[in-house]
């Protein structure tokens, strides 16, 4: 049984997009319809508020090349330079966008593909930022674009469509940052869940966080269910692996506009698996604007 640990209980309405900062060896994640970004220190045992946006969701970010953090709000970009802790970040990049972004991921080549939730009268999409800041819309009309990655040999590229309940993958070309032959990977079923952020370990095997579903599931790459974790909340949002040797997991969850008493009683906070039997890697870094 795997040790599932709370590590900082900050009962966010939607804590989001847990990445690892092997610079730092500290964690970030989001709370996005708060703007605000969190870090946690695993040697200290301790997190804090990083930087709050003036009231824009922040939908997710990436970590740059030279280690500032690309933040992604509604349609625009903006650099964050973690060691000067500067109160704004600067923008660098406009997406034109119709809603809020809501999961992001660099590529090998430090593009960045970020997907957009639903709007009023408009599905969501998914873009792809190019490291001069041009963006090109690569997949239309996503009901909830969300958790990505990448198989290891970075030759196909997933992409969660969460209310289709489905994990696509698809061709995906380094050198140009195309993708192709999409297909479905897997489909959960309709009562257990929705399928959300996702990360890739050192097997290629997927690990998928399951909203109102209260777990992460492994999946090998063809699909198949072969592991997971439960946690004491329903919506469990996103998952990454961390630590110095990458072995150890780390979960968010959501408070949504529910209480404990419905959603659980880790609804909210950031959790830790130590060591889940494999290994994650290092996510891709983006080279926005730094050229």
């Amino acid at each position: 049984m795997a040790s599932v640990k709370r590590v900082a209980d900050i009962r966010a309405h939607t804590g989001e997009g847990p990445l690892w900062h092997p610079d730092e060896r500290r964690l970030y994640w989001v709370d996005i319809p708060a703007g605000r970004l969190y870090r946690y220190d695993p040697a200290t045992d301790e997190y804090e508020r990083v930087y709050e946006t003036d009231g824009d969701p922040l939908g997710g970010f990436t970590i740059e090349a030279d280690g500032a953090l690309l933040l992604f709000t509604h349609g625009t970009v903006s650099r964050w330079d973690p060691e000067a802790g500067s109160e704004t970040a600067e923008p660098v990049a406009e997406i034109d966008a119709d809603t809020r972004f809501n999961d992001v991921i660099a590529d090998p080549e430090g593009r960045v593909f970020c997907g957009t939730m639903p709007g009023e009268h408009e599905l969501g999409d998914l873009y792809r930022l190019e490291p001069d800041g041009t963006t090109t819309l690569v997949v239309e009309d996503v009901d909830i674009a969300n958790g990505m990655g990448f198989s290891r040999e970075t030759e196909t590229f997933y992409f969660t469509e969460s209310e289709a309940h489905r994990i696509y993958a698809f061709d995906y070309d380094r050198s140009t940052g195309e993708l192709s032959n999409e297909r479905t990977l897997l489909e959960t079923p309709a009562d257990d869940g929705v399928p959300d952020g996702m990360t890739v370990d050192e097997e290629g095997s997927i690990w998928s966080a399951r909203w109102n579903g209260g777990r992460v599931v492994r999946y090998d790459s063809d699909g198949t269910a072969v592991d997971e974790i439960d946690l004491p909340a329903r919506k469990v949002s996103a998952v990454t692996f961390g630590g110095p040797e990458y072995r150890d997991l780390y979960l968010t969850t959501a408070l949504a506009d529910g209480n404990r008493s419905d959603e659980g009683d880790g609804a909210g906070a950031l959790f830790r698996v130590p060591d889940v039997g494999v290994a994650g890697v290092p996510e891709f870094r983006s080279r926005i604007a730094l050229e």
